[in-house]
């Protein structure tokens, strides 16, 4: 798999010394959560994360929301911010048509790690990570993020070999292909270390729908990406190798809710007979993966092992019909803290890195290559985790200066797998609650203070969209934070008009009418908030701080008191699967309070999820008429008929 590598400049006209130059891999490791690492580390499951700890640095990487994939690692390529580099999600829409397809290179904005070493006369070699297709002309090889999307189904990748710019060069894409392994090629004893299951549920065709299909894809990519780059780095021996593994997340969303969970029954219960130790399986295979790369370094050679985000694992979702389907939505479940170990050339032994950070991660590796990072990166090299006093002055004021490096193949955006969206949809991405786009963009204005970029962003989006009531919402934070209470008024009174259960429009008008001193309207509206998003924290803390209560519930008589905990009861047990024992509960609580609009709600979701729609909605009913006014209720109504209709609200 010898090729001629192309040489981008000069070394002269960039003034990059040869000085203290090494090699460096970079293997990423989605989702891995530190805390669990060091649980099963501490159970001697994870000996290759145990030799980094003993013999390289480490530390937890800091992440920043949005915990989304696509910007998450971006940044990391990048040493630049989201706002920077301008990649928000996974999904753009294509101006033309209006539909979504996924995000490709071309929509970022600076440059990567692999276009800043190919400037610097520095081989390299990407495999797999995120936004890098359509795949950039590089001084080495790129394995795009769709590589192995196109193999997920028997017709195999759609056009022409070479022609839709799944590899740079065109021509790898037919040298790798025999290391590329299909969900249908995982067998029997692929899967038996991760799930237990008949074999004949491995003769099904393949969906993302179904939870041992999607499982196989993860590993089946996982797989295909870990032998890609342990071939390019044995064949084209590059200088900075960068290679990602997706299927550490993916498997935490279909299966986290049932890591070392116990007590669980009804249909949990059978969940967990097959699946309840795929994660802690997936953690190994990690670990072994790790274990790969490190056998393959020389002397020469730093690895650095990282994730973009942690993943709570164990924690039942508060609704347990999402758990029917396998998939925990959105980021709800990420954990800011990922993981971060430096082993090999230059790194301090058994040293804990400082609080690094994502941006810090592009200006270590750059200083390990002995490239000087731009003046214009944010973020610092890692010296503490190195055998160095303090990093080289940086001698280059930009990369980012000139042009982008364009795409192999030249087009704006190929024609996309429709499978690839299907791929997002599968693990709830695309109905997520944070923004998409240019919305976790202007989100990123106001998290960093930002408010008149914020708002500004906002308004723009708001014009494009003016039935969007969570962009109205955000657009009223906005114009809060910089005073201007009026204008966010008007803003928030369109938000909750139309999309009554926007909690953040019911809170953003919350803190307005906090800081004009009208405390009793702010605490109606942040109850509100909660009573249609019960775990909504900003309007919890608001409820604590100026109530001593989030309970938007309080019972106000003994009998009342005695039915919530009868009620929660039966929510403990609905969440472990136990839905007979939920509804004795509640008809206990029914007997004793049997107004209380609590026990209703829940009855209506523990109905549902028992696949009784008729008592579900006699219970919907019930409720509705105890608070004729709430617009969960009349939602939950409307749609209980309907194939995706699932009763919220329940805790």
């Amino acid at each position: 798999m010898r090729r001629v590598l192309l040489v981008l400049c000069a070394m002269a006209a960039l003034g990059c010394g040869r000085s203290d130059r090494g090699r460096v891999v970079v293997l990423g490791l989605d989702g891995m959560d530190p805390q669990v690492v060091d649980l099963l580390m501490a159970e001697g499951k994870l000996p290759s994360f145990a030799t980094l700890r003993r013999e390289g640095a480490y530390g937890k990487l800091r992440s920043s929301p949005p915990l989304l994939s696509p910007i998450i690692w971006t940044t990391i390529a990048t040493g630049k911010t989201p706002a920077e580099h301008g990649i928000g999600h996974f999904t753009a829409v294509n101006e033309k048509t209006g539909e979504e397809l996924p995000v490709t290179s071309r929509m970022r904005k600076v440059k990567a790690l692999w276009n800043i070493a190919s400037e610097a006369e520095r081989t390299v070699a990407v495999v797999g990570w995120w936004a890098t297709w359509p795949a950039e002309t590089v001084n080495g090889a790129m394995v795009s993020d769709h590589t192995c999307y196109h193999f997920l189904f028997s017709e195999g990748a759609k056009g022409d070999p070479g022609k839709d710019g799944l590899t740079y060069p065109p021509a790898l894409e037919a040298e790798i292909r025999p290391l590329i392994r299909r969900p249908a090629d995982v067998g029997a004893d692929d899967v038996a270390p991760f799930v237990t299951v008949p074999a004949s549920d491995l003769t099904k065709p393949f969906t993302f729908d179904d939870d041992l299909s999607h499982f196989r894809w993860a590993l089946a990519t996982a797989q295909s990406y870990r032998d890609i780059g342990l071939e390019l780095w044995r064949t084209e021996r590059p200088d900075l190798l960068m290679t990602y593994i997706e299927a550490t997340d993916s498997t935490a969303h279909l299966f986290g809710h049932l890591f070392r969970a116990s007590g669980l029954a009804g249909e949990l219960a059978a969940q967990q007979a097959r699946y309840g130790g795929t994660v802690e399986a997936m953690y190994r295979y990690a670990d072994e993966i790790v274990g790969r790369y490190m056998a393959a370094l020389d002397d020469d050679t730093t690895l650095v092992v990282l994730s973009d985000h942690g993943f709570a694992l164990g924690a039942l979702p508060d609704d347990p019909s999402k758990t029917r389907d396998m998939r925990r939505v959105s980021e709800k479940y990420h954990r800011p803290d990922g993981i971060l170990y430096l082993y090999g050339n230059r790194v301090r032994a058994r040293h804990r890195i400082d609080r690094p950070t994502l941006v810090d991660v592009a200006p270590t590796v750059l200083t390990l290559l002995g490239v000087s990072p731009g003046k214009d990166m944010p973020g610092r090299v890692l010296s503490d985790g190195l055998d160095m006093v303090e990093p080289p002055p940086r001698t280059v004021a930009s990369w980012d200066a000139g042009e982008r490096v364009a795409a192999a193949d030249g087009k704006l955006d190929p024609g996309v797998d429709p499978a690839i969206v299907d791929r997002l949809k599968s693990l709830g991405y695309l109905d997520a609650h944070s923004p998409k786009g240019d919305r976790n963009l202007a989100a990123i204005h106001f998290e960093a203070g930002r408010y008149e970029e914020a708002a500004k962003a906002y308004r723009a989006l708001v014009t494009e969209k003016p039935d969007d009531g969570a962009l109205r919402a955000s657009l009223a934070g906005a114009l809060g934070a910089l005073g201007r209470y009026d204008e966010a008024l008007v803003q928030l009174n369109e938000a909750v008009k139309l999309t009554p259960l926007n909690p953040e429009g019911y809170h953003n008008r919350g803190v307005i009418y906090e800081r004009q001193g009208k405390t009793e309207q702010a605490v109606r509206e942040y109850r509100t908030a909660v009573r249609y998003a019960p775990q909504y924290e900003p309007s919890r803390r608001a409820l604590v701080r100026l109530t001593g209560s989030a309970d938007v519930n309080a019972p106000r008589s003994d009998a009342e008191r005695r039915a919530a905990r009868l009620a929660e009861e039966a929510s403990r047990a609905t969440r472990r699967g136990d839905y007979a024992a939920a509804m004795r509960s509640l008809d206990e609580a029914e007997k004793i309070a049997p107004k209380l609009t609590l026990v209703h709600q829940y009855r209506a979701n523990v109905a549902f999820l028992a696949g009784d729609r008729a008592a579900a909605r006699k219970a919907l009913e019930r409720a509705l008429a105890l608070e004729p006014d709430n617009a969960l209720f009349k939602q939950n109504l409307r749609e209980l008929d309907g194939p995706s209709a699932k009763p919220g609200g329940g805790r």
